[in-house]
């Protein structure tokens, strides 16, 4: 066994990175779940840390069962997007100690990943978005491409006025017969308008329809799914795997998107691609911002066997998402014939910018710091942290 002994994080309010330092040396480097990511980071070492420490290295399924039932009175998002940052930086520990890449690990190996040109925007008219979606297919070679409609929890209020309407044939013509057509609705509609909108995208060559209603409703959800002849996506905020379960079960969707940080890490994600497996429906992970949980869902659609068509991409530049602004060293998500590459790098095959990290708050937790508690965790010799 080797036993966990620091964990340190480094963040400012839209990421945190964590590093993990196990007694024989060896190192691992993750990432909480983006945004708020100071919040997050306090959690971490509030109800993360204190169990970790001392823990095998090793185990890393049995570590995140245990602190989820040591933090059983304090289930939901916060501990999810904690507990992401201690499974992701001991899987990237396993893969620098075995020298292979984390997809290795899990059933696949290096390889070049499809993806899909995915855009954020709903301040942009139609013409626009339409031109530089087409502009990026051709600079990428992307083969596929998403773009938002309705408004974001928008109970049926667009954008603006007949932005949907007028957005949906406009791109859909301007990338023409060879580029595979997604749109995100965001929970925007109610089941009566989203039965309507999705009817519309197929007669316009869309085949993927993300989150038409409310994504908690999981009836509503399935109403549209029954409806339309296109797939209905989701579960991207999603991080119960009761759930999960459930979501699967009805049949809710028709492909799945677990998000890697919202979910906990890539332990908990793989549970949601084994159901999912099971039910013979495919995964295509959300991965909407070029932070670690891009290249975490490269390194799963490259080992699952019920990988969807492609990876989530941003396309948005620094103006749009300023703190996406050199976090790696190199070009880890560059887009080449539109696809990325899963390299036989270890770990996760990305080295954390030491520019960014002499920026970032830093905090740390030691196990020489340390004393049991009569719970079972770990206690600061000043006081739970």
């Amino acid at each position: 066994m080797n036993r966990i002994v620091r964990m340190e994080t480094f963040h400012d309010e839209f990421v945190c990175f964590v590093r993990v330092t196990a007694d024989d040396g060896a190192i691992g480097w993750g990432q909480t779940s983006t945004y708020n990511a100071d919040i997050t980071a306090q959690v971490f070492h509030r109800q993360i840390a204190p169990w970790a420490l001392g823990a095998d290295s090793h185990d890393i399924a049995g570590l995140v069962h245990l602190i989820e039932r040591r933090e059983h009175k304090y289930p939901g998002s916060y501990r999810a997007r904690a507990l992401a940052g201690l499974d992701t930086a001991l899987w990237d520990m396993a893969g620098r100690r075995a020298g292979k890449p984390v997809a290795s690990l899990i059933g696949g190996g290096p390889q070049r990943i499809r993806a899909y040109a995915s855009s954020m925007k709903r301040d942009i008219s139609a013409a626009d978005e339409a031109a530089r979606l087409v502009r990026l297919c051709g600079e990428q070679g992307f083969t596929a491409a998403k773009w938002r409609i309705g408004a974001e929890c928008g109970d049926d209020i667009d954008e603006w006025p007949g932005r949907t309407v007028e957005i949906i044939p406009t791109v859909a013509r301007a990338l023409g017969d060879g580029i595979d057509k997604l749109v995100d609705a965001n929970s925007g509609f109610s089941v009566p308008r989203a039965i309507e909108v999705g009817r519309m995208l197929a007669d316009h060559g869309v085949s993927h329809y993300e989150e038409p209603v409310p994504y908690w409703d999981l009836d509503a959800t399935k109403a549209v799914t029954d409806a339309v002849p296109i797939d209905v996506t989701g579960g991207e905020q999603d991080w119960d795997l009761v759930t999960w379960k459930r979501m699967i079960d009805m049949r809710a969707i028709d492909v799945v998107q677990p998000d890697v940080m919202y979910m906990g890490g890539m332990t908990r994600t793989l549970e949601v691609a084994r159901m999912a497996a099971a039910a013979g429906l495919p995964c295509t992970p959300h991965s909407a911002n070029l932070s670690l949980v891009t290249m975490c869902s490269m390194h799963l659609l490259a080992a699952i066997p019920n990988a969807g068509k492609y990876l989530e991409v941003s396309i948005e530049g620094d103006d749009y998402y300023p703190w996406q602004r050199n976090l790696f060293l190199g070009r880890p998500f560059k887009v080449t014939d539109g696809h990325v590459a899963v390299t036989d790098a270890p770990g996760w095959g990305v080295e954390i910018s030491p520019a960014w990290l002499d920026r970032a708050t830093y905090s740390e937790a030691a196990l020489e710091n340390f004393r049991p508690s009569a719970y079972g965790a770990l206690y600061h010799k000043g006081g739970k942290l």
